[in-house]
Order: structure tokens, then sequence, then C-alpha cells
């Protein structure tokens, strides 16, 4: 019955529909009615703008399989309603990952609904604002660096290289390295963002004509004590040749390639670690302890300056073609008030 009062309300989202061959984005007025069935109902305050989501917004099946469809695999608000005794009207929440955003109505919208399980409650020392800051960008970022500490790589173990950290979880990776005290190295295959990562806490920027090895070997300089991948390819290959006896190497993406062909010797000759961060699926008790942590003490102090704020969704559907030129640094979100 608590749902059920809902169902006539009225909000307004982004749709992305397929028009002859081609997917257009429009802002449209839904009903929640129209919402997929789940235990919670939420009042969107925050989402943010993810990579994931312009392939949903393009139309890539690996991502979204049926359309028309809304995008954004975060959100960020207040529980409208409730059918699962886990939480109350009125608790302040978060959702990331799951299938949000993908095959269910995501979070570029002022309503989602979904399972109780995908949610996650705010901690304390967080705002639903500074969540979507982070969202799944400093989410994923967290989960990367809670994968080296727990391998133990430390401040005092030499430099972590933070490939694609322009980017959103690069960006955040960084913040949160300071944060902790790490020496950061940066990968740019731009010389104008480097006044961007020396604003962020960079402390040594690579060009990326150095971070791609073509000269064949198996084994690089031991430069990084870790890394936090977020492009793959060949930048990967390099950063795992270039890791120190028993280095942690972390991965969560594959904008630059999705391919990986190099000598095994990196993992038997020097005992480095490749660790796969896959943060739409990661357990609740391990999602909720990154989240803590996010709010505490690994709060990067730069979100600021790493994330724009957008009016509204006309503003988001500019962002998203921008996103895919390659023009944006860091990070955007969008409030519904």
């Amino acid at each position: 019955m608590e749902h059920a009062k809902w169902e006539n309300v009225t909000y307004h989202a982004m749709v992305v529909s397929e028009e002859e061959g081609a997917f257009v984005r429009s802002v449209e007025t839904l009903s929640v009615k129209d919402l997929p069935p789940g235990d919670v109902l939420i009042r969107v305050g925050f989402s943010s703008l993810n990579w994931k989501d312009c392939l949903s917004a393009m139309g890539n099946p690996g991502v979204t399989r049926r359309y028309p469809h809304t995008p954004g695999i975060d959100a960020s608000g207040i529980v409208a309603a409730c059918i699962d005794g886990g939480f109350q009207k009125g608790d302040k929440v978060i959702v990331t990952g799951y299938d949000l955003g993908m095959n269910t109505a995501g979070g570029f919208a002022e309503y989602i609904r979904v399972p109780a399980g995908w949610v996650v409650k705010l901690p304390d020392g967080l705002t639903r604002k500074e969540a979507m800051m982070l969202g799944t960008a400093g989410f994923t970022a967290g989960l990367s660096i809670k994968r080296l500490l727990d391998h133990g790589v430390a401040p005092g173990s030499g430099t972590v290289l933070v490939t694609g950290a322009t980017g959103g979880v690069g960006s955040l990776a960084v913040g949160i390295l300071k944060k902790l005290g790490f020496t950061v190295a940066a990968v740019s295959g731009r010389d104008e963002r480097g006044e961007y990562l020396a604003s962020i806490g960079v402390d040594q920027v690579v060009p990326l004509a150095e971070a791609v090895d073509s000269r064949g070997k198996a084994l690089g300089g031991k430069l990084w004590a870790g890394v936090v991948d977020a492009v793959g390819g060949d930048v990967l290959e390099t950063a795992i040749k270039n890791t120190v006896n028993r280095g942690v190497v972390t991965c969560c993406g594959n904008v630059r390639s999705d391919d990986l062909s190099f000598s095994i010797y990196p993992f038997i000759l020097r005992g480095v670690s490749l660790c796969g961060i896959d943060s739409a699926t990661c357990p609740m008790e391990e999602r909720q302890f990154v989240w803590k942590q996010l709010a505490d003490a690994w709060k990067p102090d730069i979100l600021e300056l790493v994330v724009e704020s957008l009016n509204g969704l006309d503003e988001l559907s500019i962002q998203i073609d921008r996103m895919v030129r390659g023009e944006r640094t860091g990070r955007s979100i969008v409030h519904f008030p």
C-alpha cells in the first residue's frame, strides 16, 4: 500500500530512444507506476555522469539491451516508500552499480525504484551531494586503493602510478592516495592537462610516450609500488612491467583497450599481483566499508576541484557529448531540486 499511493506521481527523466537506427536523448515526464518493481522507491537528489552512462546513451548493447531507457548508474536521495523493513521513509541513501542505469531505469531521473539489496544508507560524514561527487568513480577508486592496502602497499612503499588520471576514477584515486600520504605519479597524454594534474596533487607527470613501452621487453624498470589503472591496453601492460617486486596493480577500465598481450615474467620473476576491480557487483559488506572510509579517512580534499555541478538534465546531455569526445576532466553531477 505504501508504494501504491505513489503510482500516479509524475517526474522528469532523461530518456534515450532508438529512432531509425539512431539513439536520441530527450527530457520527458514519466509516471512512478512505469518504474520497474522493487522494494525501495527513492526520490533522487543527485546523480553523476560516468562512462558507462555514455555507452548506454549511445546504444551500446553490452550495457543496455532495451530502449527507451533512462541511464544513470549512480543516485543518492531520500527513501519515499519501502516495503522492506531495512529502510524507513526519509532515510538518506546511495545506490551505485548493480543493474541501475543499465537495464533498470537509472539515476538520470527524479525517482528510481530498486531492490533493497542495492541500497546503502548514507554514512555519517557524507552529504548526498558529496556521495555523488564521488559516485561510482570514487567508489571504484576506493576499492582499488583498498586492494593496494590489503596487499601491503603503504605510503612508504614507493610511488603509486595512476592512469587515466584526468578522468573521474583517476582524479579521485589521486585525491584518496594523497589524503593517505602516498607519492603519486600520473599518466597524461595531453600537455595541457599538466596544470589540472598539479592542482589535484600529482607529484610526477608521466607523458604517454613514456607510459607505453614500444621496445617489447618482458620487464621494465622498478618504478611503481602500486598502480591504479583505469585505461587498460598497452598502458596497463607497461605499468605491470615497471612494477616493483611484490608490487600490486589494480585494473578497473578499458578506455584505451580491452586487450592485453605481454610476458608473464612480471608475475613469476617479481611476484607482481594484478587485481581486477568490479564495483558493480561488489559484496554489500565491502561496499559499506568503502563508503564509510570515503566519508571519513579517505575523503578526498579535492572534490570541489574535480567535480562540476550541472543545471538539470538538458545540460547533462551536453556533457555526455563532451565526455564522448574526450573534452572533459574530472566529474559532473546533476542536482534534482
